[in-house]
Formats: C-alpha cells, structure tokens, sequence
C-alpha cells in the first residue's frame, strides 16, 4: 500500500488535515502525519509525528520556542526540523508522496521539507501563494504548487472541493507509478546547452544515443545549472557532459543567470565522471540594455541577443578569475575529469569574425585552467571552435572513455 506523508500546522489547520486524512484513506492509501504547530497542541487527531520531535530535530524544544513566542524563530528551527525528519523517512522507505496545505509560513515550512526529496516523488502543496511567485518555494524542485483561492481557514463548500482534488491527485500520480522506480537500461548522461552552443552539444548528443546513452540537456540559465546539480546529486546520472559552464560568468561578474559558487560540485563530491569545456564563457547575461548596470554601460562589448537578453563579452581580467574558480571546483572531484579547449572559439559569435570574437581573451581564460587545474584534471586542447563536428565527437569520445 502507498503511503502519503501530510505535513502541516495542525493546530490551526487540524480540521482541514483530517479531512485530507479520511479521504486519503478511503482511497485506500496509508497516511503518516507530521505536525509543526508550535503555540497550540493540535486538536482533530494525535499526529505521528509530533510538533515536539519537529522542534528537537531542528535543534530547540517545543518548551523553548513556546517561551520565547517569536515566530520567525519558531519557523526557522521547525523548517529545519521537517527538511530533516523528511528526508530520514524518505530514505527508510516511510512514505510515496507528500502533500501539504498551508498560507504563507506553511507553505514556506512545508515546501522546504519537500526540497528535500528527489524529483520524481510527488510533492503537491495547496497553498495562498500559489497564484504569485512561486520559486522560493519551488526552486529547482518538481514542486506542483495548487491555489487554495480561498484561505486554509476551516472547511466549507470550496476548501472541501479543493481538498478532495488534491487528494484525487495525489492518488492518481501514485497509482500511475513513478518513473523512476522503472528501472532504465542505458547509462544517462548530464549535458548543459546555450543557444550559441547548440550545434555542439546537439552532434555530441546523437553520437552518444548511437552507442546507447542517453542525454538529459540542461540550459545553461542559473536554475537550469542548479537543476542538474540537484538531480546529480540524486543519483540520476552516470556521467557530466558539461559543455556550457557560462554560469561562472555571471557568478563571477555579476550577471543575472548565475548558477551559484558550487558549479561541478555535484558530481565531485558523487563521484560521477565529467567531461568539460568553456562554452559560453564569453559572455555575461542582461536583460535588456537598460537593466545593465551604470558601471558597465560605457566601456564594454554588448550584443543584443534578444529583445529580452543582452550579453556582454567578458574581459580578459575575467576570464583569468573564472577559470581560477572553476579550476578550484573541478578540483575537488576524485571521479575522472577532462577539459576540453576549443583554442578556436567558446561560442557561436566567438567564432573567426564574430561579434564578441577576442583571442586575448579566450587565451586568459585557456592559461588560467592550464595554471590552476589540478593533476585530477586532464586537458586536451583542439583547434577548433567549440560547434565544429570535430571537437563535438571528442567530447562525446571521452564521455564514451571515461563511463564504459
């Protein structure tokens, strides 16, 4: 029988859990709950999981955060208490799926305890914030955020629908089975993707299915990054084809589509094998030319790329501190890594007689891997630019060489 994990404030939302309780079960689905409450004993039902082992997993006591009655207090220790509560029964096979109702501080408790848990296992909140922005909550998780329309606040007529379609969900998403439960056959490569690197990675891709991988694309825009570190860090992946690193750009300079300081560390401390290259790392993100900041506006390279994205060449002084940093991560990794230069160009427009084409530049960054890379680290360079057919099939050849 799959079971569905309810988390939430029961005692201001009691009612509405046993509702979600009862339908669950006449669903013939088991159901675990876990309470967060902090000024309240909950009242509807005795939870599994008790508001007091929230607190003592985040590092308080119930006693405690009831004396001191600050609620930011409270929420910090009883998030960090669900996220780790959830991912220890996740990891002992507790439960299939998650779901939660909540307003704002709920929904902010209980979609960080969802954070936790891999892609693929169902995660649905029905939440008030729901209708706005939802990536704090959601970040790069499979997160399905449902509008409660009207406040979790006690049932009538609309919650009761709306609670009873959450539940339908969950129930149909769990008897559709997971797909990752599936078994899958062939090993399953990572490889990130910009615009101006899609020839590359799309010949690197169909060399590698014609030998029997395949190829998860990530596109290189900061979440996209953080998506497949995430989902390495899951265990999906047999190896890294991380073509596009233009991340550390904007991690580096200050551009908008920064993937975070710890880029490649994923598979590091996993231990999946990587082949890497420099796609992209000519150019920093904008939005359009009036969100570029002042400092930038007279003396750099920009090139509209579309109404919405300005890039801006990175400087050779940039280069060398971006190749530093990536050299520092890659490092870190004691799988096999291998970084591949194409000496002829980074991207599709820094190319021979393309706009943002800056050999000085490139060769900052080439030096400054050459200087910083470890010996964990083997480089080969190729003289050719980074979607020429040639430097794609070595990529894809040493992916081959270091999976199989």
């Amino acid at each position: 029988m799959k079971t569905v994990l309810l988390i939430g404030s029961l005692d201001t939302k009691g009612e509405e859990y046993a509702f979600a309780r009862e339908s669950l079960r006449a669903r013939k689905l088991s159901v675990h709950t876990m309470d967060f409450s902090v000024m309240d004993e909950p009242t509807a039902f005795v939870p599994d999981i008790s508001a007091a082992q929230v607190a003592e997993a985040g590092g308080s006591s119930l006693a405690a955060l009831r004396k001191r009655r600050n609620r930011g207090e409270a929420l910090d220790v009883m998030t960090a208490g669900a996220r780790t509560l959830t991912r220890d029964m996740f990891e002992k096979g507790y439960f299939h799926g998650v779901l939660g109702f909540g307003g704002g501080g709920g929904t902010a408790v209980i979609t960080a305890a969802m954070r936790e848990l891999p892609v693929g296992l169902p995660k649905l909140m029905v939440s008030t914030m729901a209708s706005g922005d939802v990536r704090p909550y959601v970040d790069v998780k499979d997160i399905m955020m449902m509008h409660s329309v009207v406040d979790v606040a006690g049932l009538n007529p609309i919650s009761r629908s709306l609670i009873l379609n959450a539940c339908g969900a969950m129930v149909g998403i769990l008897e559709g089975g997971r797909a990752s439960e599936s078994r899958r056959r062939k090993p399953l490569i990572a490889a990130t993707m910009f615009g101006v690197t899609t020839p590359c990675v799309a010949e690197a891709r169909n060399r590698l299915e014609e030998r029997g991988f395949e190829v998860v694309t990530f596109h290189a825009t900061g979440t996209g990054g953080r998506a497949m570190e995430g989902l390495i860090d899951d265990g999906y992946f047999d190896g890294v084809m991380d073509v596009t690193t233009t991340e550390w750009c904007d991690e580096v300079v200050g551009g908008v589509l920064s993937a975070g300081p710890d880029r490649h560390g994923a598979a590091a401390h996993k231990g999946i094998p990587q082949v890497v290259s420099v796609g992209a790392m000519d150019m920093v993100n904008f939005g359009p030319m009036d969100s570029i900041p002042e400092r930038f506006r007279a003396t750099r390279k920009f090139y509209k790329h579309n109404s919405a994205v300005t890039l801006m060449r990175t400087t050779p002084e940039e280069c060398r501190e971006i190749g530093q940093r990536m050299a520092a991560q890659l490092n870190k990794s004691k799988a096999p890594v291998v970084l591949l230069l194409p000496l002829m160009g980074v991207s599709m427009i820094d190319e021979e007689g393309g706009p943002f084409r800056d050999a000085v530049a490139d060769q900052a960054l080439f030096a400054s891997l050459r200087d910083h890379c470890g010996p964990n680290v083997r480089i080969r360079e190729i003289e050719a630019a980074i979607n020429d057919t040639e430097f794609a099939h070595a990529l894809a050849d040493e992916m081959l060489a270091i999976v199989t």
